[in-house]
């Protein structure tokens, strides 16, 4: 029995905003959602990071490109690629909505999180909290997980093995048309 859904396909294919019109549709529909997704930052046209912006609109920092001068000396920083990860950041924001899931009362919902990626691993809480949520009966998951690589990521390789979460692949050519389907999916999950 399917009980939670992620999407994953390559960076930049619109994993996020078929996450947030899946989100937009479940609310006009009554369903109760909660959670987060990840947002690029530009300045002048460039990247320079990602934030994290819940449901409701807070924000805070996830990522920003690594400061020349780098990290304050006997300070280690969490890096991927060019980016520094601010953990203090991400989970004074991600954290509470975990918090929230269990008590959700008898009425189920459903629980963005975009994503589950390199970034967000450095952080051993929101694993705890992410593997606690895929075992919560109170909520269903909808979220993102980046493609397969040659040095796959443990939790992301976990959630794919599960016999309770459905994955879609979006690429170009079907993100488009593949909505529908993944809220069929979550609104299945809903049901049980």
């Amino acid at each position: 029995m399917i009980k939670h859904v992620f999407l994953t396909g390559q960076p930049g294919v619109g994993k996020t905003t078929l996450v947030q019109k899946a989100c937009e549709s479940l609310v006009s529909s009554g369903t109760t959602t909660e959670g987060f997704y990840t947002e690029e930052v530009k300045a002048g046209g460039r990247r320079v990071g990602f934030d994290v912006v819940t449901l409701t609109g807070k924000r805070g920092h996830l990522s920003r490109i690594r400061d020349v001068a780098g990290p304050p000396h006997g300070t280690r920083e969490c890096t991927v690629g060019q980016y520094v990860v601010d953990l203090p950041s991400f989970e004074n924001l991600a954290l509470p909505l975990f918090r929230n899931v269990e008590s959700g009362g008898a009425t189920k919902k459903v629980f963005i999180i975009d994503e589950i990626g390199k970034m967000e691993l450095f952080s051993q809480s929101f694993i705890r909290a992410v593997r606690q949520t895929l075992d919560c009966s109170s909520c269903t998951i909808l979220g993102t997980i980046p493609v397969l690589k040659h040095k796959p990521l443990a939790l992301v390789e976990e959630v794919r093995g599960r016999s309770d979460v459905k994955v879609f692949t979006i690429s170009k050519e079907n993100r488009n048309s593949i909505l529908q389907d993944v809220l069929s999916a979550v609104n299945e999950c809903l049901k049980h």
